[in-house]
Parts: structure tokens; sequence; C-alpha cells
């Protein structure tokens, strides 16, 4: 166990849990700007895919559980296999990809992309085992069309 990837991810952990504060009085921001997303990309970029998985998966979860949103189930259920994949897949492309500016890039795009998918397979699991209210219109509008505003954001600031 690296002891400096550990308290790196446990400070990521606790930027998931306090960043969303920040938008906290304007949900329909928060939903946009996706803040707890931010530090676990991150994570996975610093500390590598299986930090940024765990960070990813716990994040949702643990705020649930503390302050009450998202509500557990099934948006921070959800969420926890999105940020996981999140986290996974940043530590994994920036790792298999040569070290530039570009990759970078092609790192968070590819990752977002995949968490996004991920999160709309959960969300169909859901729609089909606990008779979930979820399309196909839902995943494409949850997913990419409102979510554009976030994508955007955390394509300029995160690199």
């Amino acid at each position: 166990m690296n002891i400096k990837k550990l308290s790196f991810s446990a400070m990521f952990l606790a930027l998931c849990l306090l960043l969303p504060f920040l938008t906290g009085q304007i949900p329909q921001i928060g939903s946009m700007l996706s803040p707890m997303h931010i530090p676990v990309l991150i994570c996975g970029f610093t500390c590598g895919p299986v930090y940024g998985a765990i960070v990813g998966f716990i994040a949702p979860l643990l705020r649930s559980l503390l302050f009450g949103m998202p509500p557990v189930f099934p948006t921070a259920s959800a969420m926890a296999f999105e940020l996981a994949a999140y986290g996974a897949s940043t530590g994994i492309f920036y790792r298999l990809l040569p070290k530039n500016n570009m990759n970078i890039y092609i790192s968070l795009v590819l990752s977002m992309l995949l968490g996004r998918f991920v999160w709309g397979a959960v969300m169909f699991l859901f729609a089909a085992l606990f008779d979930v209210g979820f399309t196909f219109e839902k995943f494409l509008a949850g997913a990419f069309i409102t979510a554009v505003p976030g994508i955007i954001f955390h394509i300029l600031i995160m690199p």
C-alpha cells in the first residue's frame, strides 16, 4: 500500500464530500457542473486506477449517507458505478497513452464517455429490476444533453 497515494485519495474523497456544497443552494447548477466528479477524475490521474475507482465508488454513497444528497437509490447507487468508472478509466488511459497534453484531454474525454455509459447501463438495470422509470431518452438527457455544461467545465479546468 502506498501511503502517499492513500493520503491523496483521502483528500480527494474529502473534496468529493465538500465541493457539492458550493452548488448545493442551486441543485440545477450542481447537476450541470457535477462538482463531485472533479476530484474523482483527478484522483484517477494522480493516484491511479485502483484508488480512483475506490474513491469514485465510495464518494456518492458516503455523501448520501452523511448529508442525504444525492438520494441513495437510484441516484447515488448509479453514481457510485459511474464515478468508479471515471476514476479507473482516467488512471488506465493516463498510464497507457504517451504523456502529452493532447493525451490528457483524450484520457479525460474517453473516461467521461465511459462513465456516462456505465451510469446508463446501471440505470437500465435498475429500471429492469426495480421498476425505476428510465428510458433511452432519459439516458441521453441525463448523460449528455443536460451534462454539456459540466463536460465543458471539466475539460476546461481538469488538465
